[in-house]
């Protein structure tokens, strides 16, 4: 397989989805932009015997995986892979891992895979980046070897070397090293609706959309989230909490951000290998949204520029 370009530019997809996106003119997008901040991700292949199994370990790679606010890693499923791109000519899913640093997303990886990959059954682990340089690789296969007790031997093809560790229907094959590159967490978009149906409906159509577009993930259920939070809180042992301005049961209660048409309000959170691809996912998002009845904003959130150094402005996506 032919490892993606995580820095490639994806300006052809970009430039189609802004000829595409200006559908409802009743949508306001504002002038806002979302804050999103620098991250180490890697991509993984994930092999089996047939699709449902490498989706099952894919799946299970990435639990507990939502935001590193309270997880070790941010992770999601890009894509199915045929059996003809895969390193192993078996049916695959590429998964993307992002974590604040090459060390945490090591561990983080290493210990996914091993309990969640390993033992589901006929799986395999391969790189999904190339790297040259040993400052940018984590140690995947190279750990998880010793859980076969002395019994794992390995083979190198084409400089990349494998580890086969003995297991109970057959060995377990995985990449020694997989590569990372400087990633972006936090790429955002919030969509509010008239009511609760509208606002979900919108938001699973730029979910779809967003879908299509490589190098991303969104990490959140469904790739939706409906608990936008904000840094810090009341209680001093939390690090965030509900994000009150955009919560509509509290309108009268607290500052809001929301109108009186406003009834509901969905967050997408998106994770890529390249600013580029995060701005393509964002256009594909708020195309979709612009396409469907009762959604009366498209916004993003944003602390201000202190957050995080990558800005992604609205307006000059789909301007």
């Amino acid at each position: 397989m032919t490892d993606t370009q995580a820095n490639e530019p994806q300006l052809g997809l970009t430039h189609h989805l802004k000829r595409s996106c200006g559908v409802n003119d009743m949508t306001i997008i504002e002038d806002t932009f979302a804050e999103a901040f620098p991250m180490r991700g890697t991509r993984l292949i994930i092999t089996a015997l047939d699709s449902e199994l490498a989706m099952i370990a894919a799946t299970e790679f990435c639990g507990n995986a939502s935001s590193v606010i309270g997880c070790d890693a941010e992770a999601g499923i890009e894509r199915v892979i045929d059996e003809s791109e895969t390193p192993d000519g078996r049916p695959g899913v590429s998964v993307l891992a992002f974590a604040f640093d090459r060390k945490s997303l090591e561990a983080a990886v290493t210990a996914r895979v091993g309990q969640n990959v390993l033992t589901c059954p006929t799986t395999a682990c391969y790189a999904g980046i190339a790297s040259e340089s040993k400052d940018d690789r984590i140690k995947v296969g190279a750990q998880l070897r010793f859980f076969g007790d002395g019994y794992q031997f390995s083979k190198k093809l084409d400089d990349r070397r494998f580890w086969r560790i003995p297991v109970m229907d057959g060995e377990f094959v995985c990449e020694d090293v997989v590569g990372t590159v400087k990633g972006i967490g936090g790429g955002n978009l919030i969509l509010c609706g008239t009511n609760q149906a509208t606002a979900l409906a919108a938001t699973r159509a730029a979910v779809a959309a967003i879908r299509l577009v490589p190098d991303v993930i969104m990490p959140f259920p469904g790739g939706m989230v409906r608990s936008g939070s904000k840094v810090g809180s009341k209680y001093a042992a939390l690090k965030a909490s509900t994000n009150h301005k955009w919560c509509p049961t509290l309108i009268g209660q607290a500052e809001t951000s929301l109108s009186d048409s406003e009834g509901a309000v969905y967050e997408i959170v998106i994770d890529g290998l390249s600013e580029s691809a995060i701005a393509a996912a964002m256009l594909a998002g708020i195309g979709a949204a612009k396409l469907c009845e009762g959604v009366v904003r498209v916004s993003a959130g944003n602390y201000g520029g202190k957050l995080g150094k990558h800005h992604f402005h609205l307006l000059k996506l789909v301007g």
